[in-house]
């Protein structure tokens, strides 16, 4: 990757992650800090705005920590902050940028309930130094953003240019000349990134000379010629070819493609050998029952395997990453995975008495997106077996899954407007 590569998608999930210490901060306070549940509000005491010819320095006091993400845009050079789950309040933000002298400020929420903040520089600048601290008594935090004059190249470097940006988001509050970009950039379809478990060192299960890495990377690639043939979606993949990729690089890998959903594709085997039909994995900070524990625990142990470094995929994480983000992209995974369970039913295929299940699963911790993990069958499973091998069986569950995924696009942008409330 490209150093401009390396610093937009850092600038667009840095963020995130830099919000998991300092949220479990929140967690453990002993003094009863604040849920990170709700809407978070702008608080006039601590914000502050200071501009000067080389550096622009903002503090965003908050009465409790959001996800964020930053990125530059350049012609005119912006900076684009984006927030989940916030209300702008009273506080009156355009009055600190006129007194600052600055070009310009926009501010609102975005189709998705984003909220966006848009700082028009007036010259290239970028950014020094992010993060967000926490007071662990109230639960406050303060997004703290250094940034400082650069040279044009490395502004241009770090910065998305406005048909690149508006291809991957939404041009809502950016300049009145995006107008012009806006018109020219054909509608970006949803992307599915579609994620073919094991590869590589990790072969997955094995029966009878049968890989699970290979089946599904097959399947992968069948369901995504389907998906492309019908023009409803784009389609990417974490691999396609018998690698091994980490559970962190599968998610990087959606993120860095802007996916709006992530399909974990698997057929793994279990010790008992007694499940059988297709199972849809939500992430859960609990395993719905053994097998599920099993599962997430055996994926993990292939990261392992390589030398991978899971020691911050921790359960604490997965409770902070749900208690924000999470509670918007839940709802519309669930509906996700009962849309799956319902295109594979209509498809008179075999699921799982139990069809919806959770799990701890890393590779679903991608929780700015809906993410599933489809068991398509279990090796483990006679009957599942012989139908993973049959070619016939497997068209009819991608033409199922793809069915699946439309109905559920469908609802889900019915359901936009009721989650922008």
């Amino acid at each position: 990757m490209t150093l401009a590569g390396h610093i937009r998608l850092i600038c667009a999930i840095l963020a995130l992650w830099m919000l998991l210490p300092v949220a479990a901060a929140v967690a453990q306070s002993a003094n009863g800090a604040r849920s990170m549940g709700g809407q978070a509000h702008v608080l006039e005491q601590g914000t502050a705005l200071s501009v000067t010819r080389e550096a622009v320095a903002f503090d965003l006091s908050l009465s409790q920590p959001v996800p964020y993400r930053l990125r530059l845009i350049g012609a005119p050079p912006r900076l684009v902050m984006d927030l989940n789950t916030i209300s702008w309040g009273e506080t009156d933000l355009q009055a600190l940028a006129d007194a600052q002298g600055l070009a310009g400020l926009r501010l609102g929420h975005l189709p998705d309930g984003w909220a966006r903040l848009v700082l028009d520089l007036g010259g290239p600048f970028v950014i020094s130094s992010s993060e967000q601290r926490i007071e662990a008594e109230s639960g406050r935090a303060v997004i703290t953003l250094r940034l400082r004059r650069a040279g044009l190249e490395e502004f241009e470097a770090a910065a998305w240019d406005e048909a690149q940006f508006l291809a991957q988001s939404v041009g809502d509050l950016l300049h009145p000349a995006a107008r012009g970009a806006m018109a020219a950039v054909v509608a970006r379809k949803p992307l599915v990134m579609l994620d073919p478990g094991h590869g590589g060192i990790d072969p997955g299960a094995e029966r009878e000379g049968l890989r699970e890495a290979d089946l599904v990377l097959a399947f992968a690639r069948h369901l995504r010629e389907i998906l492309l043939r019908r023009g409803v979606f784009d389609v990417a993949m974490t691999r396609d070819a018998d690698e091994f990729v980490s559970l962190d690089g599968r998610i990087r890998a959606a993120r860095g493609a802007s996916a709006n959903v992530f399909v974990s594709l698997h057929a793994d085997a279990l010790p008992e050998g007694m499940a059988s039909g297709a199972v849809m994995y939500l992430l859960g900070d609990a395993a719905s029952d053994d097998s599920a524990a099993y599962l997430a625990e055996r994926h993990d142990r292939a990261d392992m395997l390589a030398g991978v470094d899971l020691s911050g995929a921790t359960d604490d994480i997965a409770r902070v990453l749900m208690s924000v983000a999470w509670q918007d992209t839940q709802p519309r995974a669930r509906a996700l995975a009962e849309a799956l369970v319902e295109g594979v039913a209509g498809a008179g295929l075999r699921l799982h008495r139990r069809p919806i299940q959770s799990g701890a699963f890393t590779v679903l911790r991608a929780v700015d997106m809906p993410s599933v993990l489809v068991e398509l069958g279990f090796m483990s499973n006679p009957r599942d077996l012989a139908n993973l091998r049959d070619p016939a069986w497997m068209n009819t569950m991608a033409e199922a899954l793809a069915d699946a995924l439309e109905l559920w696009h469908l609802r889900d942008q019915a359901q936009a407007p009721l989650r922008r409330r």
